[in-house]
């Protein structure tokens, strides 16, 4: 995958994050549409705990993107094929 379509799907990811986070999307998917929007394992959390999953997770894909841009074989996902 390139540069540049690497930093693109971490904005638009970070945008998803952010949203959960800082301008009521918890609020907007708790309960059962957490379920879907996140695994199974969420769907009973209430905002405030799906806020803390989405910051842990956000903290966990920034890592990971900062990896990626250093070392290019840990962006898996390849547009060529």
């Amino acid at each position: 995958m390139s540069l540049t379509v690497w930093i693109l799907l971490f904005c638009i990811n970070s945008l998803c994050w952010k949203w959960i986070i800082s301008w009521g999307g918890a609020e907007v998917i708790k309960g059962w549409a957490a379920g879907i929007f996140f695994d199974w394992l969420v769907s009973d959390l209430n905002a405030e705990q799906i806020r803390a999953y989405s910051l842990l997770v956000w903290i966990g894909s920034g890592i990971w993107f900062i990896f990626g841009l250093f070392v290019p074989e840990v962006r898996f996902y390849n547009l060529n094929q």
